[in-house]
């Protein structure tokens, strides 16, 4: 077991840096992820002590876009392994579908037309240290076999020890920033909450849920909506897209 860990280990550091130069060891997790664990994809949410998931990395455009759906419509397997700090494991998303169309209802379809059939998530997470969570994605049904599944907890693992321990992870550029990065993102959100309920004359978590709404609409990123309100280049209209509804 020791050696299939230090094997895992050292496909993640020896992982060439993405296209654009830049050396982020949760990108190289993903992307081993996504190869070992025999998925179509991986993406990591690091989330703070609410829940609200405050930066990403994915293996590739599609991963980042389940991630971001997670994000717009604030349910879906990430959440839930977030709040229940247990691995959720969906192997087959349109049975789950079919018999609990409640549990996701407006990720789980968003999902499934983005050719999403299986999805394991598994918390971040050394005793009262609750980080974010680990989520892999198959566009096919199927469960995890028992090396998969300990193997999607060593990556797990790697990235825990990563975020917390940043000395030992020196040679991985990208992760030093992260916690900087986590406050300015929810500081910028919180306050892209603020303006929206002002603007509108609405509770802060339905302004939550009209920036959600809008970036579905748009089809854009939930971080990119928050930029451009806190900018002012952005101001929703009382007659947008409603939570809850068709966006």
């Amino acid at each position: 077991m020791d050696d299939r860990v230090s094997y895992l280990r050292n496909l993640i550091l020896r992982r060439a840096p993405g296209p654009d130069g830049r050396d982020d060891l949760l990108r190289r997790v993903c992307d081993v992820a996504a190869r070992e664990l025999s998925a179509s994809g991986a993406g990591i949410s690091v989330m703070t002590e609410d829940g609200i998931r405050a930066v990403t990395a994915a293996s590739d455009p599609a991963s980042e876009r389940l991630e971001e759906l997670q994000s717009m419509f604030g349910e879906g397997p990430c959440v839930d392994a977030y709040t229940s700090r247990r691995p959720v494991l969906i192997s087959d998303l349109g049975d789950l579908m079919a018999k609990e169309g409640g549990r996701w209802p407006f990720y789980a379809p968003a999902a499934h037309a983005d050719g999403l059939r299986a999805v394991f998530a598994f918390p971040l997470q050394i005793g009262a240290a609750h980080l974010g969570v680990l989520d892999v994605f198959r566009d096919r049904a199927g469960r995890l076999t028992a090396t998969e599944f300990a193997d999607a907890l060593t990556f797990a693992d790697v990235t825990v020890t990563a975020l917390l321990d940043r000395q030992e992870q020196a040679e991985s550029s990208g992760i030093v920033d992260i916690d900087d990065d986590a406050a300015e993102y929810r500081a910028e959100l919180f306050q892209a909450q603020g303006m929206v309920m002002v603007q509108l004359g609405i509770p802060l978590g339905q302004a939550m849920a009209r920036i959600r709404a809008h970036a579905y609409a748009e089809n854009r990123r939930l971080s990119d909506v928050t930029r451009d309100i806190v900018a002012r280049r952005l101001r929703l209209d009382r007659d947008g897209p409603q939570p809850g509804g068709s966006p």
